[in-house]
């Protein structure tokens, strides 16, 4: 699946203050979504062309604009200048978090839910999974998942979304993702 980043879109309720007010949230990138009730597995491999810092594919679970979280490969503001997996969970104000730096523009990203407790995992060949974080959110039962394509400070572009899964189900161990 294809899925088009408009320029200047992102998700996020920035944590930093500007003249002593946060600013308003940015919820404007192309969010493809369905609604799912109770427990789920959820899963993409995210790819995309880099061009500009946070450029990104991401998963993201929602409930509304002040309470959500995404999974991202992203091309990170880290002093190495390579992609990475972020993470960022808003409660209100969304926290922010570069993960492990990845090689290549290609990724396997994972959600779990186990009532409302949320798992963020990663996967290079799709078989193995490690851990980004694992938090709780003020949801209701239903909430959606979807797709996230986002562009903050670029011209935009594609963002591609294959072997997708999508599964009602408990997985028995949140921190490994099965």
């Amino acid at each position: 699946m294809t899925v088009y980043a408009p320029d200047r879109t992102d998700y996020f309720n920035s944590p930093i203050k500007e003249n002593g007010a946060f600013p308003e949230p940015v919820a404007n990138a192309t969010l493809l979504y369905t609604e799912l009730t109770g427990d789920f597995v959820f899963r993409a491999r995210v790819s995309l062309i880099f061009k500009n810092t946070y450029d990104a594919s991401a998963l993201l679970v929602y409930e509304n604009e002040n309470v959500w979280a995404k999974l991202a490969l992203e091309n990170s503001d880290l002093p190495c200048r390579r992609p990475a997996v972020v993470s960022v969970v808003t409660n209100r104000i969304s926290d922010d978090c570069n993960g492990p730096v990845m090689d290549g523009n290609a990724v396997w990203l994972q959600i779990s839910r186990v009532d409302d407790c949320f798992g963020f995992h990663y996967s290079v060949d799709g078989e193995e999974f490690n851990m980004v974080r694992v938090f709780t959110l003020p949801v209701g039962k239903t909430v959606k998942v979807g797709f996230e394509a986002q562009a903050p400070m670029g011209e935009g572009g594609d963002r591609f979304f294959d072997h997708i899964l999508i599964e009602n189900r408990r997985v028995d161990n949140i921190r490994a993702g099965k």
